[in-house]
């Protein structure tokens, strides 16, 4: 097993968690769209709601948890800063919620993140300090930084706060869409999922979660079919919001109880994925943010005739990228 944030208690969220989350969020994080699509309902026989967290604040999903955790923080811990360590995301998203509270922030970034995102995080006021992912640990970076700032330390996934408040984005939308027979969601540390879980099962019990992974960092799926936390090398995807080596302890227990399925997609199907967005419903979405929808049209043949909940995670990405990934498919 991997170990737990040191701020954060081992306490396992719940849907009362997600409900006290919305209400906390209300006012700062965004109410983002639910989009469909003609296109991709007929080419797969199914009704598609997706739910477009590329249109949060900070431009990802990450802002609720980040959000819903800084505020969670007492007064006095909370003016002495947050630490946190992120590939893009979840460092966007705390940093701006730190800035809307006026409380410092140092965030631990690989040296390889995407340049955008080093820059919006350095935008909202964060000091970035940067590790190498492949021969440096950046849970232990990150502990021993808020330690020696007596900061408090927000993991990007591993924290009952966290799952909390992502959870709202899952609570929103079966809220406007009603009753979902699935829920595709993307998978990382595990975050979103577990807190996707958490609201489907309440909201919509009869609704199969699944979690959707890039094939080259399948550590999720080896870890639901072992029953124990699975740890991989430094994946190697352009979904790099989901580059993660194992789960957290957290949202663990949640993914094992609540969701049905965890699965894969390919580099190239993520990159036809952010084609389609693109020509056909004109938004930008990040590689990350595709796994769900390219796991839903991959598996049609099973969801024929179903009403499909699709969580697109997030829209940041260099827009020379961006053009670079949809215009050649190249998987560098």
């Amino acid at each position: 097993m991997t170990p737990s944030s040191q701020n954060a208690a081992m306490r396992i969220p719940t849907f009362a968690d997600v409900r006290i989350a919305a209400g906390r969020i209300a006012g700062f994080a965004h109410k983002t769209p639910v989009l469909t699509s003609r296109t991709f309902n007929a080419a797969t026989g199914t009704e598609v709601f997706f739910k477009c967290e590329n249109f949060q604040r900070g431009g990802a999903f990450k802002f609720r948890g980040a959000m819903n955790a800084i505020l969670a923080v007492a007064d006095e811990p909370r003016a002495r800063g947050v630490v946190a360590y992120s590939s893009g995301n979840h460092a966007q998203a705390l940093a701006y919620a730190a800035q809307i509270k006026s409380v410092p922030a140092t965030i631990i970034m690989p040296k390889d993140a995407p340049i955008l995102k080093v820059e919006a995080t350095r935008g909202y006021g964060a000091e970035v300090i940067f590790y190498d992912r492949y021969t440096e640990d950046r849970e232990e970076i990150g502990r021993r930084v808020a330690s020696e700032r007596g900061a408090t330390l927000i993991p990007p996934y591993d924290h009952p706060d966290v799952i909390a408040g992502q959870g709202t984005a899952t609570l929103e939308l079966i809220e406007e869409v009603g009753q979902l027979d699935a829920l595709y969601v993307c998978l990382g540390g595990g975050g979103l999922l577990a807190g996707a879980a958490l609201a489907a099962a309440e909201l919509s019990p009869a609704c199969r979660v699944v979690g959707v992974e890039p094939a080259a960092g399948n550590d999720g799926q080896q870890s639901f079919e072992k029953g124990e936390i699975v740890t991989i090398p430094v994946p190697k995807s352009i979904a790099d919001g989901a580059v993660v080596t194992h789960l957290g302890e957290h949202n663990f227990p949640i993914i094992r109880e609540k969701v049905a399925e965890i699965t894969t997609v390919t580099d190239e199907e993520l990159v036809r994925t952010m084609r389609f967005f693109a020509e056909r419903m004109k938004i930008m979405v990040e590689p990350t943010g595709c796994l769900g929808a390219a796991a839903a049209h991959a598996n049609a043949k099973d969801l024929a005739g179903k009403r499909v909940g699709v969580i697109i995670s997030g829209g940041n990405i260099d827009l020379t990228r961006f053009a670079e990934l949809v215009t050649t498919g190249d998987q560098a």
